[in-house]
């Protein structure tokens, strides 16, 4: 099973589905672009495939997180105040204090 997130135009997450391996692996292989083409087929938009536990992406998407194709990355949305985003995780971090 492998998740994938739809995208609105602004690259905001909407949607997270899972996916039958099914329908993902070629020749034995789990292929993302089978996955997306599946996802797409089915549902139209643009898709991109999330990690649960975050071994690709850096953070598992939800809805309302934004995928950022420079850092190949989801990142949450800002819940705070202060602050501060965290290049190595692409997460928003409270700063260390001095």
């Amino acid at each position: 099973m492998a998740h994938f997130a739809k995208l609105d135009e602004n690259n905001v997450v909407t949607e997270v589905i899972v996916v039958h391996n099914n329908e993902l692996l070629e020749n034995g292989v789990e292929s993302e672009a089978k996955g997306i083409a599946f996802c797409q087929n089915i549902y139209g938009g643009i898709w991109k495939q999330t990690s649960y536990n975050g071994s690709f992406r850096k953070n598992f998407a939800k809805i309302g997180s934004t995928y950022d194709s420079m850092r190949d990355a989801f990142i949450h949305p800002k819940l705070f105040e202060g602050q501060v985003f965290d290049e190595e995780t692409c997460r928003w971090v409270w700063p260390e204090p001095n």
